[in-house]
C-alpha cells in the first residue's frame, strides 16, 4: 500500500481542525425554513469590521487559532426580541493567528485552496468564496437564547443550534449577538473529508480530526 507523506504545514493543520477532548459535537439536521422578520421588526446591519468568527483547535502537541470575517449580514429584532438574521461569511478572510512567516502563509493557502494541487482539500475559495448562516428559530432560555440556523459551507447546508447572548447599547442603536460557549461542528458533514480517519482507512496517525470549534461575535447597528 502506498504510504501518504504530508508536508509540515499539512500536519500542522491537524491541530487546527481538532477540538479539545470531551467537547460534545453539535448535532446537525437537514436545513429548515428560514425565520421571517415581522412587520414591526427593526433591522440592524452587521458591522463587518467589528464582527468575526473565532476558531480554535488542539492536539496534545499544542493548539492553533484564527478568525474569519463577514461580507455582510443583518439581524432583525422586535423590541428586544431576536426574530431573524442572515450572514455571509468571507472564506478568503480565514487567518491563522498563532503562526508567522512561511508557516502562516502555507497553512492559510492550504485552508483556502490556493495552494496548487490542494484546491479541494478544504474550503476551495475559488469555487466557494462564501459560506452562509441563516437563523431558522430563536428560543429564549434561562441564560439567554438558543439559536437554530442553516449553515452552508461548500454548497452543503446543515441546521445547527447553539446558545447565544443578545445585548444592546445604551441608546439601542447597536447590538451584540455572540455565542456564550464554544460550538463544535464535524467538518465531514459539509463534505470536508481530507485526511479524516472516519472517511479514509489508511491515514493511520496522520489523520486530521473532524471537529472544529467556533465562536460567533456579531455586532450590528441601525
Amino acid at each position: 500500500m502506498k504510504r501518504l507523506r504530508l508536508p509540515i504545514y499539512a500536519l500542522a493543520f491537524g491541530l487546527i481542525l481538532t477540538s479539545c477532548q470531551n467537547t460534545e459535537t453539535t448535532k446537525t439536521s437537514e436545513k429548515t425554513e428560514v425565520a421571517e422578520k415581522s412587520e414591526k421588526a427593526t433591522i440592524y446591519t452587521l458591522n463587518t469590521s467589528d464582527s468575526h468568527i473565532e476558531w480554535e483547535g488542539a492536539k496534545p502537541a499544542g493548539k492553533h487559532y484564527g478568525k474569519l470575517s463577514f461580507k455582510e449580514g443583518e439581524i432583525s429584532v422586535n423590541g428586544k426580541t431576536l426574530e431573524a438574521g442572515n450572514f455571509k461569511i468571507d472564506m478568503a478572510s480565514i487567518t491563522v493567528e498563532d503562526l508567522e512567516g512561511d508557516d502562516k502563509n502555507d497553512l492559510e493557502m492550504h485552508l483556502k485552496g490556493t495552494a496548487e494541487g490542494k484546491e479541494d482539500h478544504f474550503f476551495d475559495i475559488k469555487n466557494h468564496p462564501t459560506a452562509n448562516f441563516e437563523i431558522t428559530k430563536v428560543s429564549k432560555t434561562e441564560s439567554g437564547h438558543k439559536i437554530n440556523g442553516n449553515l452552508t459551507i461548500k454548497g452543503v447546508t446543515k441546521n445547527i443550534s447553539f446558545p447565544a447572548d443578545l445585548s444592546f447599547g445604551n441608546d439601542e442603536k447597536t447590538l451584540k449577538l455572540a455565542t456564550n460557549e464554544e460550538v463544535v461542528i464535524d467538518r465531514t458533514e459539509w463534505g470536508i473529508n481530507f485526511m479524516s480517519k472516519s472517511i479514509m482507512d489508511d491515514v493511520k496517525d496522520k489523520f486530521i480530526n473532524d471537529e472544529i470549534k467556533i465562536k460567533f461575535v456579531l455586532k450590528a447597528e441601525k
